[in-house]
């Protein structure tokens, strides 16, 4: 590997799945102070979403204190889908209305243990209780009361939830794009307990903000906010904050990556060309060209995991490769090697990547596994992520002249934990916006100082004036 030289046409390649993203957010913020040249933003995941924004000069988006990864509010991020959550609820008040009677009964116990009591202290009240709540016992017991309530009532309650579960399945199906799926209804529900549709939200209403200034106006559509964005980021191109971009996420119908970019134009020709075993049309939308109204559509498609969550539909255009096609696309743990083939494919000499997922622990740092689903699913997706990166470096390392890597060495917060989490090793719990300083702290010791500084100081001293001997001069 080469040295670093900021003369290298560089890509900031940012990779992750959600609550990771506060990561990227910490490490954008410590590149954009230190002044460290990129000229590609580049991203998978909730990557394409902090890149997208940092392209367009909205970085600090991210990590402000009212930004999208410090607001209280990121904990309802990757939440529990709401017919789950309603269901749930019902199925508390089920269990609720089953056990009354069993209450009932408890109580009647405590009452009779009281009476009894006080009968000992030699207290008429306690007889007097006993017997009062005795006969409310009968009273409670008899036909019309509890054995006739609490059945009717526990069916009401499970025809609820059966109801609730079967109204949130039809509209998921709706919000599918109608596609028939086989399966029963319900599997469109508990098939994907999380729900992405607040992060897309969130990243979409923030890119909208960073398009249209002080101006009051409505968000368009994704199509229209997708035309409006890449618009504006290709007028700008050159500008300070404004730079080129490449986004990969995965379309599941067409069983490939598909990768949306927008390149100068010295790199845009040789990038759109045609490879051997590869048609190009199928998996490159061009935001420069005719593919410009899917630019947001990749982002949100990256915002949603793959397993816990529904995939993003995208609609393609009747005179797309696609033909109208609508397709389900999603993010997936493995996408950083093509991230990498693609800002390789975009002139890139030298790349920074960021991960928020920590390399390989030593022996004897064990931890108690996670039993809970987010937990669950969040260890398979950081330890997919964690193959994938190293296989990643180890495969593209002969493509670029230097592959830089900032990563904490140790997070305990997992890519759904948007609540935070407990760490074992510091026996405290914490959040999101400890994640964002951690990550500012870690670019500046991992790679600004280090990678950076070290190559300012060669620079400096390339350019020194050493003297030779008389009347000659040479730089050292």
């Amino acid at each position: 590997m080469a040295a670093y030289s900021p003369e290298r046409r560089t890509a900031l390649v940012l990779t992750g799945t959600g609550a990771h993203g506060a990561y990227h957010a910490g490490a954008l913020g410590a590149l954009q102070e230190a002044g460290v040249k990129i000229d590609i933003l580049a991203g998978n995941g909730v990557g394409a979403g902090s890149a997208a924004l940092a392209a367009l000069d909205g970085s600090a988006r991210l990590w402000d204190a009212s930004g999208i990864w410090r607001s209280r509010a990121a904990a309802g991020l990757y939440g529990w889908r709401w017919p789950i959550r309603a269901a749930v609820a019902l199925a508390i008040v089920l269990i609720a209305i089953l056990l009354t009677p069993l209450a009932v009964l408890l109580v009647g116990l405590l009452v009779s243990l009281a009476g009894f009591l006080l009968e000992m202290l030699q207290i008429q009240a306690g007889a007097a209780m006993v017997s009062t709540y005795s006969a409310w016992l009968q009273t409670a017991f008899a036909g019309p009361n509890l054995p006739t309530t609490v059945p009717r009532a526990a069916t009401i309650a499970l025809l609820a939830i059966i109801a609730e579960l079967a109204i949130g399945g039809l509209i998921a199906g709706r919000a599918a794009g109608g596609r028939r799926a086989r399966g029963g209804w319900w599997w469109r529900v508990l098939g994907a307990p999380l729900g992405a549709e607040r992060a897309r939200e969130w990243f979409a209403t923030a890119i909208w903000d960073s398009i249209r200034g002080a101006a009051p106006v409505a968000r368009p559509s994704m199509a229209v906010l997708g035309r409006r964005y890449s618009e504006v980021l290709l007028e700008n191109l050159g500008q300070p904050g404004f730079r080129e971009l490449v986004l990969v996420a995965t379309d599941l119908d067409a069983r490939r990556d598909v990768v949306a970019a927008l390149l100068t134009e010295s790199h845009r020709r040789e990038f759109l060309a045609p490879r051997v075993g590869r048609d190009r049309r199928s998996e490159v939308l061009d935001l420069a060209g005719v593919g410009r109204d899917h630019a947001i559509d990749v982002v949100l498609a990256g915002l949603t995991p793959l397993w816990v969550c529904d995939p993003y539909p995208i609609a393609f255009a009747p005179d797309s490769y696609w033909r109208g096609e609508t397709h389900r696309a999603c993010d997936r743990p493995g996408t950083i090697q093509r991230v990498l083939e693609e800002v390789a494919a975009a002139g890139a000499r030298q790349a920074i990547v960021v991960s928020a997922v920590a390399p390989a622990d030593a022996p004897h740092h064990l931890r108690a596994p996670r039993l809970d689903v987010r937990g669950r699913f969040g260890e398979s997706e950081s330890v997919a992520q964690a193959v994938a990166l190293r296989d990643a470096l180890e495969a593209m390392s002969l493509h670029f002249d230097a592959i830089y890597v900032i990563q904490p060495g140790h997070n305990p917060i997992g890519p759904y934990d948007v609540a935070g989490a407990y760490d074992e090793a510091s026996d405290r719990r914490q959040g999101l916006s400890e994640l964002v300083e951690r990550a500012y702290e870690d670019a500046y010791r991992q790679f600004i100082e280090p990678v950076v500084g070290a190559s300012g100081e060669q620079l400096a001293r390339a350019r020194v004036p050493v003297q030779r001997g008389p009347g000659e001069v040479k730089r050292g």
